[in-house]
């Protein structure tokens, strides 16, 4: 087995017997997986292999805040602790974790009802809401007041049509033609007394006003283009792999000369997220979510986003269109169980466009690192970008309206 992990030297640091069979798990980009069977029972052995996410400290923040949404009945998978006490395990200079093997499977939007799909937004907002309350900000100077009084996850994802709405009522969206500018950062005060508030907690993120950004620059994104145009030309033989990447990248340069006096100016509300929901993340068992796993981009990053982020995966046909009818249940759900106002996913809405419209993330594997993992979501993920320009009213009134 290729990169076998040293399953002597780490199962003596855990009460987790000896190892009977280990076999590894194909799907993931980032890191390493193996189902892991011994005499204990069952298990995820995680091997932490990227270099941006291996950090043990980091590694050991992912835990707590699983830890504490397990806590709150959030559907996740925490690590079993060492004999130590420890729920990072280091030998030979990698790092290791060990979880609960979740039976369950992964489903795409498109094997999803219009009812699991507020599931599946509610959820979401579930996670967003339960972050907020567990994983505190720094510098809450001039930061607008949460939507939830309580400050924790409100209303029950397995029905997410009978959650309250936002206090104050629902607040219309802006004109989907003209994007509202994102406001400040926002954090809710913690709560006194909350283990994970305490005022040296190490999982406390940075400054809020760190995270307001500007939408990606043009001028890099046009640079990008022509070395990636001189790559494609290069490459032999030419494939047809080759073609389309020409074609999306001229198709992709026209776009942006169009449109680019419409970069975003600055960042929503920002708080604790995922920062990889998609359904190669997400465990069902039956028709329930079982577990929500994979949280190497655990981070301080706008909340809404990664409403618009993951239903552009989930939700996405094979001909690069969003499936609008069930993005549209998925975005009230969210709204609702995270107290976003119509207003953020508008912004959100563009500021992910955007994104996408500057970003060539799979190409930059494909030529520049010779990986071609991603290649299989090129095609869908390219088209999307240009029909979501067409369309760019009926999305944002899918996920605002």
């Amino acid at each position: 087995m290729p990169h076998a992990p040293p399953l002597g030297a780490l199962l003596r640091q855990y009460a987790a017997g000896s190892a009977l069979a280990c076999d590894p798990v194909d799907q993931g980009l980032l890191n390493r997986g193996y189902r892991l069977r011994t005499t204990r029972g069952r298990y995820f052995l995680k091997h932490h292999f990227d270099p941006e996410t291996a950090a043990p400290e980091a590694i050991a923040r992912q835990h707590r805040a699983t830890q504490r949404l397990a806590a709150l009945g959030v559907p996740v998978a925490p690590p079993f602790p060492a004999r130590d006490g420890r729920t990072v395990a280091v030998v030979g200079g990698h790092a290791y974790a060990l979880h609960p093997w979740i039976e369950g499977r992964h489903r795409h939007g498109s094997q999803l009802t219009a009812a699991q799909c507020g599931r599946l937004g509610a959820l979401l907002g579930v996670v967003h809401a339960s972050l907020e309350r567990v994983m505190p900000l720094q510098g809450h100077a001039g930061a607008e007041k949460g939507a939830r009084a309580d400050g924790g996850a409100r209303g029950d994802v397995s029905a997410p049509d009978t959650a309250p709405h936002p206090p104050g009522g629902r607040t219309a969206p802006p004109p989907c033609h003209a994007p509202a500018r994102a406001g400040g950062a926002r954090a809710e005060k913690p709560h006194a007394g909350h283990p994970a508030t305490e005022a040296a907690d190490p999982d406390a993120g940075p400054d809020d006003a760190a995270h307001v950004d500007a939408g990606a620059d043009p001028a890099t994104a046009f640079a990008l283009i022509d070395d990636l145009l001189a790559r494609v030309r290069r490459h032999r033989p030419a494939d047809s792999f080759d073609e389309l990447a020409r074609h999306r990248l001229l198709e992709r340069r026209a776009l942006l000369e169009q449109h680019v006096g419409r970069r975003p100016p600055h960042s929503g509300p920002v708080g604790w997220v995922h920062g990889d929901f998609h359904p190669f993340n997400l465990l069902y068992r039956g028709d329930a979510p079982a577990a929500i796993v994979d949280w190497d981009r655990l981070g301080v990053k706008p909340r809404a986003e990664e409403a618009v982020r993951a239903a552009a995966i989930f939700f996405v046909r094979p001909a690069g269109t969003l499936d609008l009818p069930r993005v549209r249940a998925y975005a009230r759900a969210y709204r609702r169980t995270a107290g976003a106002t119509p207003s953020e996913l508008a912004a959100a809405v563009h500021r992910v466009w955007w994104e996408r419209l500057n970003d060539f993330w799979m190409l930059r594997w494909h030529y520049e690192r010779g990986d071609t993992r991603a290649d299989p979501q090129f095609p869908a993920a390219s088209a999307l970008v240009v029909w979501w320009t067409r369309e760019y009213d009926a999305v944002c009134d899918a996920f605002a309206g």
